[in-house]
């Protein structure tokens, strides 16, 4: 699932007649026309996949509707990424101005899925870790047109908590002066920073989005789901990966794959590293708790709300930090019982 795209749409957008009617056009290009189309789980984007099986062929399908999608990020990382060694999809056909791509089937072994059918968890994020470790290696990884994340963006993220949370929690729109105050506190702790290690940063880097697969005689981790990826601190995909909003991590496996990617990232300034990491996390967690919020209020999806005790705990191993003491002061005067949410209670608009 994509954290940083719109939510899905109502299932009627593509099952709209025009819609399914263009999907078999395009996938006609290929011989696949009269080839039945099995519709995966849909992720919290306008996106939907679905697996085509041609004999002994298997192909995915990316349905991505214009204008609320647009497939050429994913195409133009897609290449970045391949091009760097890394293993992405790869594009068999597209259709950039109806929004379809055939892509490389990677099968069913999510490292989510693994995960749960008791894989060995060190050896599903010793390969992840390793991913990133050689994407940060190269020099050239940042070497594509793509957005910076910048203090604007991490700002309009980490927004997301008051503006989505709190009507959850009060049922009304929060106040403008903690709203103004909250946003000030954010800017102030980036700004405080010293500059960051920068690289290409996927963003959506955690395992529901890791692909375990068989690539020249051995076992490979796979990427999916990198479209929105942009030029940021080095830090924030290890951040995503061990700070996972749907997965309890115990700290001293979260803290094992941290030194081990700073082994494997000897010329990293580690305290810079360190606390860009304790940062980003931070700020992730504020945006996961606003989007799974907004899941809800707008989307009537509830099964989000679930997580959020969770990401609250993650977001709060933080606040021993000593530069984010005022979002701490913060979160303490306009969240005081935050500890006490239950996502049973919340009732109306649910799905």
């Amino acid at each position: 699932m994509s954290h940083d795209s719109p939510e899905c749409p109502p299932i009627s957008l593509h099952d709209d007649p025009q819609r399914v009617s263009a999907r078999r056009e395009f996938i006609s290009r290929q011989g696949l026309g009269n080839v039945r189309l099995v519709p995966l789980a849909p992720d919290a984007s306008f996106r939907c996949y679905f697996r085509i099986a041609d004999n002994d062929r298997t192909y995915m399908l990316m349905d991505a509707p214009p204008p609320n999608e647009d497939v050429r990020p994913f195409m133009t990382v897609d290449k970045h990424l391949r091009s760097l060694g890394l293993i992405a999809p790869k594009i068999i056909d597209s259709d950039v101005d109806n929004g379809f791509l055939l892509l490389e089937d990677f099968g069913d072994n999510t490292f989510t899925r693994l995960l749960d059918n008791n894989e060995n968890a060190d050896r599903l994020y010793t390969l992840a870790v390793d991913t990133l470790i050689v994407l940060h290696s190269q020099g050239n990884a940042s070497l594509i047109d793509r957005p910076n994340y910048d203090t604007k963006a991490l700002l309009t993220e980490a927004l997301l908590l008051p503006d989505w949370h709190y009507p959850l929690v009060f049922g009304k729109t929060i106040d403008t002066t903690e709203r103004d105050a909250y946003m000030e506190i954010w800017r102030n702790i980036i700004d405080a920073m010293p500059p960051p290690e920068m690289t290409l940063v996927l963003r959506d880097f955690h395992v529901d989005n890791l692909m375990l697969i068989d690539h020249d005689g051995k076992q490979e981790c796979a990427l999916l789901d990198f479209q929105d990826a942009m030029i940021g601190p080095i830090a924030y995909d290890l951040a995503s990966l061990l700070e996972d909003a749907r997965r309890d991590m115990e700290p001293e496996f979260r803290q094992r794959y941290i030194n081990y990617y700073l082994k494997g990232m000897p010329k990293l300034e580690k305290d810079n590293f360190t606390n860009w990491y304790s940062l980003l996390a931070a700020q992730r967690h504020a945006k996961v708790i606003g989007i799974f919020s907004r899941l809800y209020l707008r989307d009537g999806k509830r099964r989000y709300l679930k997580h959020l005790p969770r990401v609250f705990r993650l977001l709060e191993s933080h606040f021993d930090h000593p530069a984010l003491a005022k979002l701490t002061n913060w979160m303490n005067r306009v969240f005081p019982d935050r500890h006490k949410f239950n996502p049973d209670s919340i009732t109306g608009n649910a799905s």
